[in-house]
């Protein structure tokens, strides 16, 4: 029986004093007046133990998290026609290069970049009577926590300042490969990554990736086909030119986010969620994975 409440007690000690804790997202103005000091643990078996460290309980916007969330509440309504608009390729490129797009003729390298992302919120905004509302509606379903809820000024945030992604919407747009109006497509993506939630909650949105597409309250979301798929767009695209470095010191399916969480998942054994502002020079969350590599050598568990 391994003792989760120990080891992640231990990591949570051995990273909390690290000096170099990575730098905040400054380009999105409201997330870069977050304490880059934060570091959270959570971590949930596969019989609904909850182990917590540090942070755990606090806030944060869980930003391209969101993306394997909105993927699946699209794949689960529209199934294989998804991939006609999105690939299921590694880009190799940083989350908002738009060379690879222009190159491809307009379809998505895959759904976990940005421009993928955009696509996805686009097929939900066409089949969603109120898109935004509904998305948060699924999140809370998956939850069953319904105090999960937009932050506002961090969507308006993005919204000043998402130039590149309003670059890429326009692309996509005059490539036929978003058919709804710029601007609403926009504003339900920004709204999605700026929900904000904790560790436990989000290893419980997640809970359904370790559970063959079940959350804790046993309702089925996706089949087995699409939860393997997803893992596998996790593992191959979560940490977009970083996706090897992961697969290769942590060793789990994962998606970060420059809100500085990361939230992953050992099929059959647990979901986790580790949340610490500073990021690397490739965007993701310096002592968050710092603190699952030390998860998966600790417990000598991963999916390899």
């Amino acid at each position: 029986m391994i003792d989760y409440q120990h080891i992640i007690n231990t990591i949570h000690s051995e990273l909390k004093g690290v000096e170099d804790k990575g730098n905040v997202a400054s380009y999105i103005p409201e997330l870069a007046k977050i304490d880059p000091n934060k570091l959270g643990i959570h971590l949930t078996d596969s019989i609904g133990n909850h182990y917590s460290a540090g942070n755990a309980d606090e806030l944060f916007s869980i930003q391209s998290i969101s993306k394997v969330l909105s993927l699946s509440q699209c794949f689960a309504m529209l199934g294989n026609s998804i991939w006609e608009r999105v690939d299921v390729e590694p880009s190799g490129d940083p989350f908002n290069h738009l060379s690879l797009l222009e190159f491809e003729n307009g379809i998505p390298r895959n759904p976990l970049i940005n421009a993928g992302a955009l696509v996805v919120a686009d097929m939900l905004v066409s089949h969603l009577e109120n898109p935004k509302e509904d998305f948060l509606d699924f999140i809370r379903r998956l939850t069953d926590d319904d105090t999960i809820g937009f932050n506002e000024k961090v969507a308006n945030s993005e919204k000043e300042t998402g130039y590149t992604n309003i670059a890429a919407a326009n692309l996509l747009k005059s490539y036929g490969n978003l058919k709804n109006d710029v601007d609403e497509v926009l504003d339900f993506y920004f709204h999605q990554c700026s929900i904000e939630m904790n560790c436990r909650q989000l290893a419980n949105a997640f809970y359904m990736f370790m559970n063959n597409g079940k959350c804790q309250k046993g309702k089925k979301y996706l089949d087995i086909t699409q939860v393997k798929r997803i893992n596998a767009l996790m593992l191959t695209c979560g940490f977009y030119d970083e996706a090897g470095e992961f697969a290769f010191e942590v060793g789990l399916p994962g998606k970060s986010g420059v809100g500085g969480g990361i939230a992953a998942v050992l099929p059959n054994n647990f979901s986790v969620v580790t949340w610490s502002p500073g990021l690397n020079k490739k965007g993701n969350s310096k002592l968050g994975m710092q603190a699952l590599e030390k998860l998966t050598t600790k417990t000598t568990q991963s999916i390899f």
